[in-house]
């Protein structure tokens, strides 16, 4: 039986963060995860780091990105770890006149609130980037954003924490989990058991199971995002890529619970794009949202659909064949925002979980935030609209309620 202060359970880009500033803090903690880090969500994503700045008035949304970019600067710049981040900026092209019109109103918004984003036209955009499509009526264009390999980020995290006295367990998954009576929490896993003080989980899509070991309804469903990939080719695309398609429908209407999937009941709602291309020469793509269960399976008709998308921005993709694709389960909440703080009805439980389909861009700060307020036992006040107390109940009380 292994004894920690503190136990993570998942070693994602938040878990890892966590574990990392919670070492940093001078706190004794063990990192838990069932496989291989970033072997989740955090290592099959796009690597695209969405940072429009802090603004004038920071909000969670500006925290969890802008912090986290400057989280993966320090990384590369300063901590010595290649994770190949670069700051490449991101275009987000427009197909139609109505996309034109609801992406100049939301730059003049953004503009106004003290972010740094700019209405380019379509010439502008194609001295950014040659292999645009001439006929796109233009593009956003946020020069903040940025890119990293998920991989490897998440990984050079977790080296960090390790360095600073974290232990870091592969191989180790959870099979149950309960509080002693003395206080703290009992984890048992396939390689033993941990005792831990405090509890963390930061197990994406899997913080629902953990969550009913501790008879828990925690609100994060797995949503399977897929990605396609051609061979690697010589340097063809230069920034971080989107469509306005899918923001303009998410503007309309977000749909149910969760928010925000490009198919709603087997129907698409609407097509959602993002890419760039890796330092190795792949260029990668990806965009739809799924509730498919706990299906890894990639979908080839909605991989079509999203090739097709590309093709419409970057013509020249149509000459490159798809080389591999992959699929992955990302942590949406139902009410589609995150999860990050303590869960009341516990104690010394915590969560850090349901950053959906952007855990990558989002996870280093979250994990931060997370550290801090268990470190301190004071959340930052910008955590109140992530506060798991809104959404977290007894699984008894939930199954009563009709949930």
């Amino acid at each position: 039986m292994t004894d920690a202060e503190i136990v993570i359970v998942g070693g994602g880009i938040a878990g890892a963060s966590a574990a990392y500033h919670l070492a940093r803090h001078g706190r004794r903690v063990t990192l838990l995860e069932r496989a291989e880090v970033a072997s989740g969500a955090s290592g099959v994503n796009a690597g695209q780091i969405d940072s429009i700045g802090w603004g004038d008035a920071p909000d969670l949304q500006a925290h969890l990105t802008a912090g986290s970019q400057e989280l993966f600067e320090t990384v590369q710049l300063e901590l010595g770890e290649d994770i190949e981040f670069r700051r490449s900026g991101a275009l987000q092209v427009i197909h139609t006149a109505e996309q034109l019109e609801f992406e100049r109103a939301r730059v003049s918004a953004l503009c106004a609130r003290g972010h740094r984003v700019e209405l380019l036209t379509i010439r502008e955009a194609r001295s950014l980037e040659p292999e645009l499509d001439p006929a796109l009526l233009g593009a956003m264009y946020s020069p903040l954003r940025s890119q990293a390999d998920p991989v490897k980020a998440t990984r050079a995290l977790a080296r960090l924490a390790e360095r600073g006295g974290a232990r870091v367990l592969t191989g180790h998954d959870v099979t149950a989990v309960a509080p002693r009576p003395a206080g703290g929490y009992e984890i048992r896993t396939s390689r033993g058991t941990v005792v831990a003080g405090a509890l963390v989980l930061a197990a994406g899509a899997w913080c629902s199971r953990l969550g009913a070991m501790l008879d828990l309804d925690v609100p994060i469903v797995p949503v399977r995002g897929q990605m396609w990939a051609t061979a690697p080719v010589p340097p063809s695309l230069f920034q971080t890529m989107s469509s306005a398609e899918s923001a303009l429908a998410w503007h309309r209407d977000r749909g149910g619970a969760p928010p925000d999937l490009t198919i709603r009941d087997g129907v698409r709602v609407t097509r959602h794009l993002y890419g760039r291309q890796r330092r190795s020469g792949e260029i990668v793509f990806g965009g739809d949202r799924e509730q498919a269960g706990w299906s890894t399976a990639p979908d080839p008709a909605g991989i079509a659909v999203n090739r097709g998308h590309a093709i419409e921005a970057l013509p020249f993709l149509a000459g490159l064949p798809v080389a591999r694709t992959w699929a992955g389960l990302m942590p949406f909440s139902l009410d589609g925002r995150p999860l990050i703080g303590r869960i009341p009805s516990r104690q010394d439980l915590w969560i850090v979980g349901g950053l959906a389909s952007s855990g990558f861009g989002r996870g280093p700060m979250a994990g931060k935030l997370l550290a801090d307020a268990l470190h301190t036992g004071t959340p930052a006040p910008v955590l109140a609209e992530a506060d798991p107390a809104r959404c977290v109940r007894e699984l008894a009380a939930s199954r009563e309620g009709g949930r």
